[in-house]
């Protein structure tokens, strides 16, 4: 599926302004700053303010906007159960997004704050199935506009009713194609090219970002790669997001010195810029550049030394000069933060891997996968596992799961031919080893 990037500059901008503030209306903060940092990328580009202007929607002064400014200050607050409590009468599609999103919130927010060692079970999650009872008598009653129906969609799919989900989050992107946020949620329900290639989406600019993350995704690296230079060359080549992504791909075809080189373009045009730090300090990590590392490291915790992204940093920091005590206590502080913090779960294997710590490896990559099946490096470090633990039929399987996510890296085709060896199935294995040899 090769996807030829067109698209008119103006017209980009102009949508990108009116979702700005759209998106932040309504509290959606990470999809708000994602368009602010392309709006910024395309700051040499002027439009009309006329035809701005006339797309953004100013609100009628009376007692309804007076309620969502007041909850909307407490929502900025995280005082979400405040938030929720003054808007329940309104029925404006806006403030009601603002309802169901602060109920959503802090029963997230709860869901952490009493989270022990073992993860809640979604499916006992009263809260939010009350919550997915109101969207979808909204729902039913066409009541939900793109917005509502990505919350929804985001409730179906914690509740594991994934061809719900997936479903309802096209209906959200069709209604509103620029909220990316919506986008990566469904992103994480496409397990494989054909559930991709089967998606009816709308025909908007924003999909050539989304299939570049989904190339990714599916280890479509040239794809990927491919379409992200078409992005820069077409406006978005200091976009951060955009470089980072780069910078993926072309470490996923195992080269890494080009990536760390990627990541310094960044960190220079943006210097207390943390996205996608954690990724950077795993390359410097592979290198063993102990200095940058250790720059890194102190550079995240003067900018933030509670981010996600920091917690990764400094883990990774001590797990380089052999700590795993303390970068054990690391991963965990990010994992209390979010437990859907992929990375986090699968660093934390790799440490509990050094520390002789089989069970806890187990755990580990098992809620990694719960996280992101899709993630090789978690099924890869069960495989190991289970080799250590000389259970040589589970090694297999697992390392096959990887490879199948990998079929071209030839770590895992050689992981997969040992595996074979050992149980004596040597036809197999010097499949494997062939391949291995003509892998990248």
């Amino acid at each position: 599926m090769q996807e030829s990037v067109k698209f008119n500059l103006k017209e980009v901008k102009s949508d990108l302004l009116h979702a700005i503030h759209e998106c932040s209306q309504r509290g959606l903060l990470h999809t708000t700053k994602w368009l602010a940092e392309l709006n910024y990328s395309l700051k040499n580009v002027d439009i009309d303010p006329h035809d701005l202007t006339a797309n953004m929607n100013v609100p009628v002064i009376g007692e309804a906007e007076d309620i969502y400014t007041l909850a909307k200050t407490y929502f900025d607050l995280k005082e979400y159960d405040r938030a929720a409590y003054f808007t329940m009468d309104c029925i404006s599609p806006k403030i009601r997004f603002l309802h169901l999103y602060s109920r959503y919130l802090s029963g997230e927010k709860k869901k952490i704050d009493d989270m022990t060692d073992v993860p809640p079970d979604p499916l006992k999650n009263e809260t939010l199935k009350y919550l997915n009872d109101d969207l979808k008598a909204d729902h039913r009653a066409s009541k939900l506009d793109g917005y509502g129906l990505y919350l929804f969609g985001v409730t179906l799919k914690k509740l594991q009713l994934t061809k719900d989900a997936i479903d309802v989050l096209v209906e959200s992107i069709h209604k509103e194609p620029m909220h990316w946020g919506a986008w990566l949620e469904l992103a994480a329900l496409i397990t494989d090219r054909e559930k991709l290639e089967s998606l009816c989406l709308p025909n908007h600019w924003m999909k050539y970002f989304f299939m570049a993350h989904m190339y990714l995704e599916l280890q479509l690296i040239d794809e990927g790669l491919a379409l992200y230079c078409q992005l820069q060359s077409m406006g978005f080549q200091k976009n951060g997001y955009v470089l980072a992504q780069t910078a993926i791909a072309v470490h996923y075809r195992r080269d890494v010195d080009n990536a760390i080189e990627t990541f310094k373009r960044i960190i220079d045009e943006d210097p207390y810029c943390l996205d996608n730090m954690d990724t950077y300090s795993n390359l410097l990590y592979v290198k063993e550049m102990k200095v940058e590392l250790a720059d890194l490291a102190h550079r995240a915790t003067e900018i933030d030394k509670y981010r996600l992204e920091t917690c990764c940093i400094v883990g990774n920091y001590y797990s380089l000069r052999a700590d795993h005590q303390k970068a054990v206590m690391y991963f965990h502080r990010a994992l209390k933060m979010n437990p859907q913090y992929l990375s986090a779960w699968t660093l934390l294997g790799h440490e509990f891997m050094e520390m002789k710590n089989t069970n806890g490896a187990i755990h580990s990559y098992r809620q990694a996968i719960e996280v992101n099946r899709r993630d090789y490096r978690a099924w890869y470090g069960l495989g190991q596992t289970y080799e250590i633990l000389k259970m040589p039929f589970y090694g297999l399987y697992y390392y096959k799961q990887a490879q199948l996510l990998r079929p071209h890296d030839s770590r895992m085709v050689l992981a997969l031919g040992e595996a074979y060896e050992k149980q004596d199935k040597i036809q197999d294995a010097l499949k494997c080893y062939y391949k291995a040899c003509n892998a990248v």
